[in-house]
């Protein structure tokens, strides 16, 4: 089965940026070897931006907008944001993630900063000290512990689907993704219902305040998830879990190990960057998952009569919606990465959602192929900070899928998607019409 979804059109090669006019590189080749060429033009002493992030984007625009750049100025600058360079191939992205020694996330490792009163591991840590909490945090993330809670996510989805198949305006996001990826999560920490459902009202809550950069909001619920992180790590451990198979557990133990460079301080503030991260790429994937699905009723039916092709399906739709573009990495000296002089301390945005539809690595990049071969996507990112959970979120978008599909007759779009500001690529809001199935398993 290959469908386009969506179709992107890549303007006519000019040798100019289709966004701002400014000349791209000639021939600039690929990966972060060879001669610099001179950075962005400067107009009045200041760089002048050469690509800015669309604020209004359709579901699925920014891909078009993406292929222009790979092929007339593949790693522009930009002053939003305070400035910085973005990568858009895939060979860039992966040399980016795969090198330690030139580029950190211990200084700026999201576009645009976001505030903070310290550092959050693991993802402000570079190795060897992120390595000590990858170290504590892979093995709770191991497929024979995370399919132990298949059956809560099954629940949570039943639920959900059941509720939104009720409403009178269903949302693919509010009633489904967000709520989904939340009760996941806490069904992973050991949550009571009470402390799960106020994590799941601010994390909703903290998230939209990101997508719209609502700086007091961030930091009024930034302080509450920390507050709650230190209840779920001292609570945990009056309840003497497993380390091997419990996240705080497992944390606390390292945090005793005078060899790591992991705290009891630090390891609350692991559980409070999780907490956040186990709600936000899960959401935004399903909900894109969403959006596709009721954007092609064929593919719908298809795997409604074949689930054993879900899996398949949700690898390419991962590869087709990655979710994050903003996850970014800091030069630590002066550097070449594409043809262009990146200098010392100035942050890469690494545009997953590009370098997954890069016409070099992938054939017909736009459409969707069922089973498509050697279909090595970076949705879950690459090198040390490759996303730890990445068994849990296929689990996740597995299960919300089938009970979606298993629940519904059909459903469709009953309005326009919104999409998320920039931070995430992902639908902020899905209306759908739902028809119920005939029979609910």
């Amino acid at each position: 089965m290959a469908t386009p979804h969506p179709p992107s059109t890549t303007p006519a090669g000019t040798g100019r940026c289709p966004f701002t006019g400014h000349s791209a590189p000639e021939d600039p080749g690929t990966g972060m070897s060879g001669a610099a060429v001179p950075g962005p033009a400067t107009t009045g002493g200041a760089r002048a931006s050469e690509w800015s992030p669309d604020r209004n984007e359709t579901f699925g625009s920014a891909h078009a907008d993406y292929a222009a750049l790979r092929e007339q100025n593949p790693f522009p600058w930009s002053t939003d944001y305070g400035g910085f360079w973005a990568a858009t191939t895939y060979a860039d992205i992966l040399a980016i993630t795969q090198d330690d020694e030139l580029f950190s996330t211990a200084k700026q490792n999201v576009v645009p900063h976001v505030p903070r009163v310290s550092r959050r591991p693991p993802l402000h840590f570079d190795p060897p000290e992120h390595t000590d909490y990858r170290t504590a945090i892979d093995p709770v993330f191991r497929r024979s512990v995370v399919t132990e809670h298949v059956g809560a996510f099954r629940d949570s989805a039943r639920r959900l689907v059941d509720g939104m198949l009720m409403e009178s305006s269903p949302d693919g996001v509010r009633h489904l993704a967000a709520p989904f990826a939340m009760d996941c999560f806490a069904s992973l920490l050991g949550l009571a219902r009470d402390q799960a459902r106020e994590i799941r009202e601010i994390g909703v809550r903290y998230g939209f305040a990101i997508q719209d950069m609502d700086n007091p909001v961030i930091e009024e619920c930034s302080k509450r998830l920390y507050e709650i992180a230190r209840e779920i790590y001292d609570r945990r451990l009056t309840e003497d879990p497993d380390p091997s198979r419990d996240l705080v557990a497992s944390l606390h133990r390292a945090a005793l190990d005078p060899e790591t460079a992991i705290t009891q301080t630090s390891a609350v503030a692991t559980i409070r960057q999780l907490i956040v991260a186990g709600m936000g790429a899960p959401q935004a994937v399903l909900g894109s998952c969403i959006a596709h699905l009721a954007t092609d009723v064929d593919l719908q039916e298809h795997l409604r009569t074949h689930p054993e092709d879900l899996p398949s399906a949700i690898e390419e739709m991962l590869r087709l919606h990655a979710p994050y573009r903003v996850f970014a990495r800091t030069a630590k000296r002066d550097t070449v990465v594409h043809g262009r002089a990146v200098a010392q301390d100035e942050p890469i945005a690494l545009i997953f959602p590009s370098a997954n539809r890069d016409e070099t690595r992938f054939e017909d990049p736009d459409t969707f192929v069922l089973r498509r071969k050697q279909n090595s996507h970076l949705s879950f990112g690459r090198g040390s900070h490759k996303c730890p959970a990445a068994t849990m979120g296929r689990l996740e978008l597995l299960v919300a899928l089938e009970e979606l599909l298993a629940r519904t007759g059909t459903f469709s779009l009953a309005g326009d998607i919104v999409m998320m500001n920039w931070l995430e690529y992902g639908p902020r809001s899905i209306p759908l019409t739902l028809r119920p199935a005939d029979r609910k398993p």
